[in-house]
């Protein structure tokens, strides 16, 4: 049942006016009178009586008009107890992360929101092994990509880039390579299962990175030690911008083929079962993270 044209009838009952009662919700005259008609159509009943001059309950209208405050305060208290409309917002939130990007982004302000909302506990989950939100009962996961799963819902915490790097080192003794081919020759540090990346060029020329036909000298599936062995000499490796951009402005690792981008838009992005309510405490802790992460990603300014 539609809630809002309940709002609306009570509004009028008590007012005995229905446009005052829908320019208190914010509705034109005549879309509150078409809103209350939905309703009269639903309960299958004229619930005022109209005419040029004034309006009045009906019968019908009397009897269900404490039924309809009813409707609206149960409305109105379970929003409360999922903490909408209460600063207050408590419980236990299962949030998982990348341990590379927590450690990097959020662990720092970990105290910060757990002093703007005394009422919630963390219970943190980090790994760069990917967990299942389903089967984990994640209220919340950082992911670098959008999931094909049909399962979860997504919020873009904010944008990222993905590049080719390597220490000074390494550069000086093998060369640097000037085009995606040329990797084939090079040592590779590999993320895991790294699969093929297709590539645009400075031309708009498609090619193709593929860490399964490379010498992949090393496959880490820990993202900071992926970072140490990239920095000590290794090899070349593919970076999330979020991960190595103080090393790049510092010159501890230097970008290669910077003129051939990922033919995609990688992201960061926050995701949560599609079957969960979007709570209270995960709100919170999603407009927490955009606020303090999402609207000046420190990895994109200049």
């Amino acid at each position: 049942m539609d809630t809002e044209g309940i709002k609306l009838f009570v509004l009028a009952a008590e007012k005995l006016n229905i446009s005052a009662a829908g320019r208190e919700l914010g509705m034109p005259p005549a879309v509150a009178s078409a809103r209350l008609a939905k309703l009269e159509k639903t309960v299958g009943a004229d619930l005022l009586r109209r005419s040029t001059r004034k309006v009045a309950l009906s019968t019908e209208g009397s009897e269900f008009l404490p039924f309809a405050k009813e409707i609206l305060a149960q409305e109105n208290a379970a929003l409360a107890a999922m903490g909408f409309g209460n600063e207050n917002v408590s419980g236990t939130l299962r949030f998982a992360s990348s341990s590379t990007f927590a450690q990097q982004y959020i662990m720092p302000l970990v105290p910060e929101f757990l002093d703007r909302h005394p009422g919630i506990n963390l219970d943190l989950r980090l790994s760069d092994m990917e967990l299942d939100l389903i089967q984990g009962s994640f209220d919340l996961a950082l992911r670098d990509a959008v999931l094909p799963d049909s399962n979860l819902k997504a919020r873009k915490l904010a944008d990222d880039q993905r590049v080719f790097c390597a220490s000074p080192e390494y550069l000086a003794k093998w060369g640097t390579p000037e085009h995606p081919d040329d990797l084939r020759s090079h040592q590779i540090i590999a993320f895991k299962s790294q699969a093929p990346i297709n590539l645009n060029g400075p031309q708009s020329e498609q090619s193709q990175f593929n860490p399964r036909t490379s010498q992949n000298r090393l496959i880490i599936d820990d993202g900071f030690s992926y970072k140490i062995a990239t920095m000590e000499g290794a090899g070349i490796a593919m970076h999330a911008l979020w991960s190595v951009h103080r090393e790049l402005a510092d010159g501890t690792l230097v970008q290669v083929l910077p003129d051939y981008q990922m033919d995609a838009e990688p992201a960061l992005w926050l995701v949560y079962p599609k079957s969960n309510v979007l709570t209270a405490k995960v709100r919170v802790f999603i407009d927490f993270l955009l606020e303090r992460i999402g609207s000046r990603p420190p990895w994109l300014q200049g």
